[in-house]
């Protein structure tokens, strides 16, 4: 099970974002989306998912891998029969839990939604929610509170729903303690290698065996046709640093704004959390009333209180402490007492989705306006964002009719849009991140088409990214061409005479190791090596699976192992011992990689089966389709 983690690392990933389900801000949208036409790329029951759809997620996803990897993204990543089918199953697996979650009545409460948007980072000045923060990101997103609160809220549905799966799947403490001393236990091998370079006198290449690889595999010796192109790019910060915002418009912003620029009253409090799971609710309440009288009788003795009495971790070390907060950062009957109380100020029992609280109000921000001066960039930003959003459509479609029309220059383009035009070194067909705008594959495609080389004409419009065009035009080139033989004849008789050589070492291995079978060991081998299933870098990787593979009870045992390139290695295994024992921290680590393993199991048949439940089906040609690319 271990080696499953280690050998399928990708696998693994996938599963454990299915158990958390977490929400991906500006991707959460993506699977909700039902508008477009054209042929379904998969149907869920009566629930399609179109061509646009799918579409809408590729794109999705290769924003988001653009913004991780920066200059390493590739865009073949998702240009494979495997990733398209990936993330077509990540939308039917969407799907069907939003199916189930509907039929069983499953929906994430108000103070679950509130608590997960405080903590996304991008909503945050200086660690804290920001409410101005929060519209003013949905609002650069096209999106409205509503609409990304009631996703939030079915992505917390979906969560509730996986966790509940994924805790079902349990590992038998006897199968985890036996996994846990297999992981541990010791092999001591022996090994005695066929090197390849032992072989090499004894290889004599046939008559012409050279040049006839090089006949038959002539594709290998082929320089590929390489390219030097220049080209500018169209971005909407090239658009919004062109545009100018006037002292009376950010003024006129200001005014018609106000209520955004108004810093709302925060408050700071203290307090202390009496949890109704543990004891109970009326439990529970009683323990906070015998708290509230004890604090009635010392007031000034609340932090210390806390830190002893209360249920909430991340506040009772700091004596109850929760710092300053505005309106909607808190749940509403904790809210409501805390705007009530006066600075100092000590509440009665005040009950939540928590438990019971007893709050102290230890400080007040008033409200106040924030002065022009103060917001004036933020203004100007917004405002040049706002109008470059709408001149880039229209610079867009300029650009593209211009790189066409006028196809023997991209000056007139760079210098109608103030663009610089950048020169290249000499490029691959094939996309390389290294090349920045010019690793683009649609975009090398027509650098490198029939009419591209022969008539040095503009390409079209490419679009490499989220508001990005760029135009390239060839100006030097170089066509594949075949090496001359006697350049690289040397190289294929090194190649051939090692292939040989390693073809021989095989053999020879190969005969041993039947002979060591039989009993029959004349062997010198190497320096016993211990190895374990944590620790085996003494023994070359391919040879691993091969040692553990081998009979611990029928010993001495051997195995023989194929090094590719350096010849054949036998192994025999001599002894098996018990492993020390782990320590309580590795020991709970490796137990929690196997409860990983369980749960992610549960995920994989519970998704299967409702994929069966709800009848998926997947229209093949649909998803190969130009149309869904």
């Amino acid at each position: 099970m271990f080696d499953a983690v280690r050998n399928n690392k990708k696998i693994v990933q996938i599963f454990l974002a299915l158990i958390a389900l977490p929400f991906a801000f500006f991707g959460v949208e993506s699977y909700v989306r039902n508008a477009g036409t054209g042929d379904d790329v998969a149907r869920i029951g009566d629930v399609k998912i179109t061509a646009q759809q799918f579409q809408q997620a590729l794109r999705d996803q290769q924003e988001r891998l653009r913004a991780q990897l920066g200059a390493q993204f590739d865009a073949r990543l998702l240009d494979s029969p495997q990733a398209r089918q990936a993330i077509l199953d990540d939308l039917i697996n969407q799907r069907v839990l939003l199916l189930e979650a509907s039929k069983s009545r499953l929906v994430a409460g108000d103070a679950a939604v509130r608590q997960a948007i405080i903590g996304i980072e991008a909503f945050q000045v200086d660690g804290k929610f920001s409410n101005e923060r929060y519209e003013a990101v949905l609002k650069s997103q096209g999106m409205v509170p509503a609409g990304f609160e009631a996703q939030v809220r079915q992505d917390l549905t979906l969560q509730q729903l996986a966790n509940g799966v994924a805790q079902s799947g349990l590992v038998a403490r006897t199968v985890s303690d036996r996994v846990l001393a297999l992981q541990t236990e010791k092999r001591e091998v022996m090994e005695y290698r066929f090197g390849v370079d032992a072989y090499l006198g004894k290889v004599k290449l046939a008559d012409g065996a050279a040049k006839k690889f090089y006949d038959e595999n002539a594709s290998q010796f082929q320089t590929p046709e390489q390219a030097k192109a220049e080209y500018v790019v169209l971005t909407m910060d090239a658009v919004s640093s062109q545009l100018a915002v006037t002292d009376a418009e950010v003024k006129a912003w200001y005014d018609g704004h106000k209520d955004r620029y108004q810093q709302a009253e925060e408050r700071r409090a203290s307090h202390i959390l009496v949890g109704a799971e543990k004891l109970g609710k009326d439990k529970a309440k009683a323990r906070a009333e015998e708290l509230l009288k004890e604090i009635r009788k010392n007031p000034a003795g609340f932090a210390e209180l806390a830190k002893k009495s209360s249920d909430d971790p991340g506040s009772a070390a700091k004596g109850g402490d929760l710092g300053f907060f505005g309106r909607g950062m808190m749940v509403k009957p904790f809210e409501d007492a805390a705007f009530a109380l006066k600075d100092g100020e000590i509440s009665g029992i005040v009950e939540s989705d928590f438990g019971f609280h007893i709050i102290r109000l230890t400080g007040i921000h008033a409200a106040k306006e924030r002065p022009l001066a103060e917001v004036r960039g933020e203004i100007e930003a917004e405002l040049k964002q706002t109008a470059a959003s709408r001149k880039f459509a229209e610079a867009a479609e300029a650009f593209s009719n211009m790189v066409y029309e006028q196809s023997d220059s991209l000056k007139p383009v760079a210098d109608k849009f103030k663009l610089t035009i950048t020169r290249s070194d000499w490029l691959g067909r094939q996309a390389n991140p290294a090349a920045g705008p010019l690793g683009n594959e649609k975009l090398l495609a027509a650098l490198f088409s029939e009419d591209s080389v022969k008539s040095r004409r503009n390409t079209e419009a490419v679009e490499i990214g989220q508001n990005t065009l760029v135009a390239a035009r060839l100006v030097d080139y170089k066509a594949a061409a075949l090496q001359p033989f006697d350049g690289v004849k040397t190289s294929i008789e090194t190649l051939l005479t090692r292939r040989e050589a390693q073809s021989l070492a095989r053999q020879d291995g190969e005969a041993q190791l039947a002979a060591l079978n039989k009993g029959e060991d004349k062997l010198t081998w190497g320096a016993a090596k211990t190895v374990s299933r944590l620790d085996s870098r003494q023994i070359p990787p391919p040879a691993v699976p091969a040692v553990f593979r081998l009979d611990a009870g029928k010993l001495p045992a051997y195995a023989g192992v194929e090094l590719q390139g350096s010849g054949y290695a036998l192994y025999k295994l001599s002894r098996v011992t018990a492993g020390e024992a782990l320590d309580d921290t590795r020991k709970r680590g490796m137990q929690q990689q196997l409860a990983n393993l369980a749960a992610q199991e549960e995920i994989r048949l519970y998704l299967e089966a409702l994929r069966t439940r709800y009848k998926v089906e997947i229209n093949q040609a649909a998803l190969e389709s130009k149309e869904a690319r």
